[in-house]
């Protein structure tokens, strides 16, 4: 037998066994209640993801399976309103920033404890602090990319907390409200990577209204609910434990199982629902749910480092080349806006640059006319006996991101300019992602509802999707271009740090570094008797009030 057909059966046999004790959980719950109802306690949710976690690490997750549990097994410093993006207490109570943002002080709450009955402590705020903050390379623990300039934190208190920085760190606040701060036991904090990876779920210890029961590793994690748990943020209207008893997260690959499996009733939930497959959910009692991510929208960025990409007219013709809206109106719906900038409108930080990404094809052809590549007989541009070829990654985590390729491989085709998609799995991807001479243009996007958020994208030493760090030899290719975005992280106060921001996309833009798309929502199909499904700031999900009506 075949791997791929092992592994489907395996997959087809863990989804109906879960569907069946899903219906078994969901019967036993309280009466039904019609819509909108009283919610009632009881049930088992199965939820459906297209990829397996890969890490319950906070800082490395912000993958959205790996961010999917973490977000319902931890708690956090602060919480932070979906709706709003305002900042409000969770397990700190309060908090205060010193003027130059270099000191944070925390209050914390008294009566929390982990799932193994050890007490939330500020000396074990603080040692989850310091490890996010520090990483260890010893145990191949990096430093979270959302915490900038971090030194050290200390107790000042029986419950306060204090941390210092060695320059303004103004995200700060927004960083310990994110799953990649989620707090754990000081037993959790000291494992090592390899110890956060699949095969030991069930020994992350967090905070949380669920805690992990079971794992088979690739298929199905599950996670109970704390009948203790009584200390959500203060401002939900729900407080005390979670409605429902737990929750199948189970792991569902191919887009027609997700989706037939929730149309047929046989799971509640599912993730990344296909923008064709939408129209299924519009009858039937089924639902959408489509999450803003508050981010650096989906779009290309161009390894300008690589001799073919290195003149700014080739990446302006490739810019010009590309025509947006029909790949937008092709393949999505309105659920994924047209891209007006970098950032997602909904985004801290963001500035309309639409007007440096208009399609105009004899633009493109002018330009790589002037910058030497001519075409050829078989219909490609060369210059120096260099084809203009360029390769392109696959975006596993994001939608359609082939179909996205293959679109533009038609347009740029017809400019002279040839594109390849290069293929592969998750592990290969990602390796490939580090080297220019394999992968020239990267597919991408990130979620986070901070001005940071472009900084994480873009600087050499968080994301490097530009590659402006050379991986092999440390060098910058692009100073001026790391200055900008790290004055994001550093200036203090948000009237500047909009500023810092403006300015670091306005450059992008004007270099023709990158080339945003479209806005990406995380897209959820939901049966009707789920009720009070949320996603967190950036689309994950968020269990706690969820219940099941019947």
């Amino acid at each position: 037998m075949s791997r791929l057909t092992r592994t489907t059966l395996v997959v087809a046999s863990t989804l109906a066994a879960v569907a069946l004790l899903a219906g078994c959980a969901s019967g036993s719950a309280a009466p039904a209640a019609s819509a909108g109802g009283e919610p009632k306690t009881g049930g088992t949710l199965t939820y459906l993801e297209p990829q397996t976690w890969t890490t319950l690490y906070p800082p490395s997750a912000g993958f959205y399976p790996n961010g999917g549990i973490v977000n319902n097994v931890t708690d956090r410093l602060l919480y932070q309103n979906p709706e709003t993006l305002e900042l409000e207490p969770w397990i700190a109570t309060d908090y205060k920033v010193n003027d130059d943002a270099t000191e944070y002080t925390f209050d914390l709450r008294t009566d929390v404890t982990y799932s193994d009955g050890t007490p939330l402590t500020a000396a074990n705020v603080v040692k989850n602090i310091d490890l996010y903050g520090k990483g260890d390379k010893a145990r191949a623990l990096p430093v979270s990319e959302a915490i900038n300039n971090y030194d050290h934190g200390e107790v000042t208190g029986d419950h306060t907390v204090v941390f210092h920085f060695t320059a303004p760190s103004p995200g700060f606040a927004q960083a310990v409200s994110t799953i990649n701060s989620g707090l754990l036991s000081d037993a959790t904090l000291d494992r090592t990577s390899e110890q956060f990876g699949p095969g030991n779920a069930t020994k992350i210890i967090g905070s949380g209204p669920f805690v992990i029961s079971d794992e088979q590793i690739g298929t199905q994690t599950s996670v109970t609910a704390r009948k203790d748990y009584n200390w959500a943020p203060p401002s939900l209207k729900h407080q005390g434990a979670a409605y429902l008893a737990g929750v199948n997260y189970v792991v569902a690959a191919e887009n027609s199982v997700r989706v037939g499996t929730v149309v047929a009733g046989q799971a509640d939930i599912a993730r990344n629902i296909p923008a064709p497959d939408e129209a299924q959910f519009a009858a039937g009692g089924l639902s959408l749910h489509a999450a803003a991510t508050n981010g650096v929208n989906n779009g290309l960025s161009f390894r300008f480092r690589e001799p073919r990409l290195a003149d700014v007219r080739v990446r302006q013709a490739i810019i010009a080349g590309i025509d947006r809206q029909k790949i937008v109106d092709t393949l999505f719906t309105k659920n994924y806006p047209l891209a007006t900038g970098a950032l997602a409108k909904t985004a801290l930080g963001y500035v309309d640059t639409s007007s440096y990404y208009t399609y105009d094809p004899a633009k493109a052809a002018s330009l790589l006319d002037a910058a030497g590549w001519t075409l050829g007989s078989d219909g490609i541009r060369a210059k120096d006996g260099e084809k203009l070829t360029l390769s392109f990654n696959e975006a596993l985590p994001q939608p359609r991101s082939k179909e996205v390729v293959t679109l533009i491989q038609e347009q740029l085709g017809k400019l002279g300019i040839q594109v390849n998609l290069f293929a592969g799995d998750m592990a290969a991807q990602t390796k490939a992602s580090t080297d220019q001479s394999v992968i020239q243009v990267y597919h991408s996007m990130v979620g986070r509802a901070d001005f940071d958020v472009l900084k994480s994208q873009y600087f050499s030493k968080n994301r490097n999707t530009l590659l402006n760090l050379n991986p092999a030899d440390g060098s910058i290719g692009d100073p001026q271009l790391d200055t900008l975005l790290q004055a994001i992280a550093s200036e203090p106060t948000t009237a500047e740090r909009q500023a810092a921001s403006e300015a670091a996309q306005t450059y992008l833009a004007e270099n023709a570094y990158i080339l945003p798309i479209f806005e990406e929502p995380q897209v959820f199909g939901l049966t009707a008797k789920v009720q009070g499904f949320a996603t967190e700031s950036v689309g994950r999900p968020t269990f706690y009030s969820t219940w099941l009506a019947g």
